[in-house]
């Protein structure tokens, strides 16, 4: 019996640690991107998470350690959900569709963290550099797994350079997040998707297009 009660007793302290973990990280969210990353202090977390400046010590080392790991915890957890979307689809002009409509989802679902990707991957990559790169390597190898499976299935060309389609997808997709988030007027992000799929797919040009009216 007492080793029973001494299991329970360690699971609920390994749960209780890791409520703390994940609400100090999520009150980080908050404070990097709506008071900058350089302008945000421990304190500061702290009180939005609702807990001692010295709690925070207890999980991260610093302000620094804190970003390292919410790109760690939350491209994990994104990437699941990516993953999950594309493999729901059974082609791959499908599997392209649903990547970027989730990620769409999921950035407009947590304004703070699509700040904070946003700015992240442009203004302070230096201090989750390895993260960061890690994050854009997976998205571009789904990227280009979507592009070789359309290439043999013949829905997309085959004289295209998969490095070059995959930049002008992470561009545009990126492009329209940064529209959405600096826009003075609010809009669905998602209903973006189609557009975007129908521009990477047939591009701005008339050439082999027929016009039947």
């Amino acid at each position: 019996m007492r080793l029973e009660a001494l299991s329970r007793e360690v699971k609920i302290n390994k749960k209780n640690k890791n409520d703390k973990y994940h609400l100090i990280l999520e009150a980080a969210v908050k404070v990097f991107a709506r008071q900058g990353f350089y302008q945000s202090t421990v304190a500061q977390i702290a009180r939005e998470a609702g807990v001692a400046d010295g709690t925070i010590y207890l999980y991260f080392k610093n302000k620094d350690d804190i970003l390292v790991h919410f790109f760690q915890y939350k491209t994990k957890q994104v990437f699941e959900r990516f993953r999950a979307e594309v493999n729901h689809a059974e082609n791959s002009l499908d599997k392209l569709r649903n990547l970027i409509k989730r990620h769409l989802a999921e950035f407009q679902r947590d304004r703070d963290m699509a700040i904070l990707y946003q700015v992240g991957t442009h203004q302070i990559d230096r201090l989750a550099e390895d993260q960061i790169r890690e994050m854009s390597k997976m998205y571009q190898d789904l990227i280009s797994e979507i592009v070789e499976a359309g290439q043999q299935e013949g829905s997309i060309r085959k004289d295209l350079y998969v490095g070059l389609v995959k930049r002008f997808i992470l561009g545009g997709v990126d492009e329209v997040i940064n529209t959405w988030l600096h826009s003075e007027r609010e809009y669905d992000l998602v209903s973006m998707a189609d557009p975007l799929v129908e521009l990477f797919v047939r591009g701005i040009g008339t050439l082999g297009i027929t016009n039947d009216e």
